[in-house]
């Protein structure tokens, strides 16, 4: 068998779809033996990527915006190829019952704000396509993801901004209500991806994965988020989510179309990325597509 070494940045339901080429038994149906782990501190994605002890990794378009404005003229050799989500997979919670909500509810209150460069980058857009002005909420930094929900937990803030299955997995513990989402309200645009080195883009190896990835796309579209819930949690998948929890959370991302695409980046939602990004000052020069994305084969 063929061996495949796949990274990713964190896990969650929202990369359904990635988690089902080895969940599903797709890679393994093709010939790959795959080996699969989380990056870590000392262990990031693009290091591995560049040394070649990973194949692939899940990451997102804007997280090689960095690189490319300290070297914009250097050729990048981490190529992002295939769109995981092409909508943000944030929801904002209320404490409080609130089934009339818009966005202009967050006026005057106080709402924890995962940090992260791009949820923080979509949080801010979406406050501008609602017509918010950001400096009329109380924005709270409680750390990582853990923190956050443990803080709201611990009852700071009137609002949380997580992504899925966390805000559904307040509800169902009562102490939440999901009551928006980030990605209704900027649309489809290149959010989660996957990347790999230009190189090993042109080989063989990597049309076989594209094609594997495509089907575990098609199925995660075509199939019952129970269905999908159950398969990913006997794979040893998101194990620690309720698994009613996990199932309304894969059919919120299906009904939302983070999935419903072939599998390509495409060049209009490359644009709308690249105005999030601008919107909120994170980068200084604007990539073309070309020097980001690469198409296997």
């Amino acid at each position: 068998m063929t061996q495949l070494k796949l990274m990713a940045l964190r896990h969650s339901a929202f990369y359904s779809p990635y988690l089902m080429t080895m969940a599903g038994g797709h890679l393994k149906q093709a010939g790959f033996d795959v080996s699969y782990q989380l990056q870590t501190p000392d262990n990031l994605v693009r290091d591995r990527i560049l040394d070649g002890s990973c194949h692939v990794s899940q990451s997102a378009v804007a997280a090689s915006f960095a690189e490319f404005n300290r070297n914009p003229a250097d050729p990048q050799p981490v190529r992002h190829f295939a769109q995981i989500n092409s909508r943000d997979g944030f929801f904002i919670a209320s404490r409080q019952p609130c089934s009339d909500f818009n966005w202009q509810n967050l006026t005057g209150k106080t709402i924890l704000v995962d940090h992260f460069f791009q949820p923080l980058a979509m949080f801010r857009y979406a406050l501008h396509k609602q017509q918010i002005d950001e400096s009329t909420l109380t924005i709270i930094n409680a750390g990582d993801v853990k923190q956050i929900d443990n803080a709201f937990r611990a009852g700071q803030g009137d609002f949380v901004h997580q992504q899925g299955p966390a805000p559904q997995q307040l509800e169902a513990d009562g102490l939440a209500h999901v009551v928006a989402s980030v990605g209704d309200v900027i649309g489809p645009l290149a959010f989660s991806s996957l990347c790999a080195h230009h190189d090993w883009l042109s080989t063989d190896m990597a049309s076989a994965f594209f094609a594997v990835y495509q089907q575990a796309l098609q199925q995660c579209n075509q199939e019952s988020a129970q269905s999908l819930a159950h398969q990913l949690q006997a794979y040893g998948f998101l194990t620690e989510i309720d698994s009613a929890v996990l199932t309304s959370t894969i059919a919120t991302y299906q009904a939302l179309g983070c999935w419903k695409h072939q599998g390509h980046i495409e060049t209009a939602e490359f644009a709308t990325l690249l105005e999030v990004f601008t919107h909120s000052g994170l980068i200084e020069k604007r990539p073309s597509y070309e020097q980001l994305i690469a198409l296997p084969g």
